[in-house]
């Protein structure tokens, strides 16, 4: 017997109007509020990142071409394949995730959705020169070809990082990760396009038990952290110069 668990908001309700849905809000206590108009359970300080949704999410907005970015990856080898897309404003020092991809293994149409042919294909239309960044998994053989699952991506035409995600110190511990994320959260250095619904359910189920985090439905949350391990190597979207409508001559100082 299989068991799924489908979560509903109130945004999800189409037969309330804009006036009504914040009316019943307002009738909530504010403590209630997550839970009763998100689904989000009531799990106190077992919950990873106590942040209310509304001081994270954001409209999608067009990102400057001064932003650096970079994608984040989480092989699905026993559970779905993850991956995320983050824009870096330095200046402010605040990451953005734009983009959002998970899936699991399966046929859709005749493909199979479980492999790095499938996954790549999804991710490239994010921007081919976009640094991707995965964790120690990427360094295991696949059962086929016997490569490295970090280098049948890159085959694919995924700009794949050289070496795995690590925290600048070398290190690769989860809970300095996900400790950077709330702290960037806290203080308003973290926004999630509100178009990347996957992220938020997470969140919201994102949990532990006995002080250890329980490490299930956490795919994309895992994709972001990863990239966010690596901002250090985000880069901005590379500029093709048009000498010829430049004028002559510009090249010559260039060394072109």
């Amino acid at each position: 017997m299989s068991r799924h668990v489908v979560s509903m908001t109130i945004d999800d309700v189409h037969h309330y109007t804009a006036e009504e849905k914040a009316r019943i809000i307002a009738s909530y206590p504010p403590h209630e509020r997550e839970a009763r108009t998100k689904g989000i359970p009531t799990m106190g300080s077992g919950r990873v990142f106590p942040v209310e949704e509304d001081r994270i999410k954001c409209d999608p907005v067009a990102i400057p071409k001064h932003w650096a970015q970079i994608i984040g990856l989480d092989f699905g080898i026993d559970h779905p394949f993850a991956a995320a897309r983050l824009a870096w404003d330095r200046d402010a020092d605040c990451v953005y995730v734009t983009h959002g991809y998970r899936q699991r293994g399966g046929y859709e149409n005749g493909e199979w959705t479980g492999n790095p042919a499938y996954h790549a294909a999804q991710i490239k239309g994010w921007g081919e020169w976009v640094p991707v960044v995965w964790p120690h998994d990427g360094l295991a053989q696949d059962r086929q070809s016997g490569e490295r699952l970090a280098d049948l991506y890159r085959k694919h035409g995924l700009n794949m990082h050289a070496e795995r995600a690590t925290h600048r110190d070398g290190s690769n511990g989860v809970e300095a990760g996900i400790m950077d994320m709330l702290e960037r959260m806290q203080t308003g250095r973290f926004k999630v396009f509100s178009t990347v619904g996957e992220f938020f359910e997470e969140m919201r189920l994102y949990h532990r038990k006995d002080g250890k985090l329980v490490k299930e439905r956490d795919d994309l949350i895992s994709a972001v952290r990863y990239a966010v391990m690596m901002l250090r190597y985000a880069a901005t979207e590379p500029v093709a110069w048009d000498f010829a409508s430049i004028g002559p001559g510009v090249g010559d100082w260039m060394g072109v």
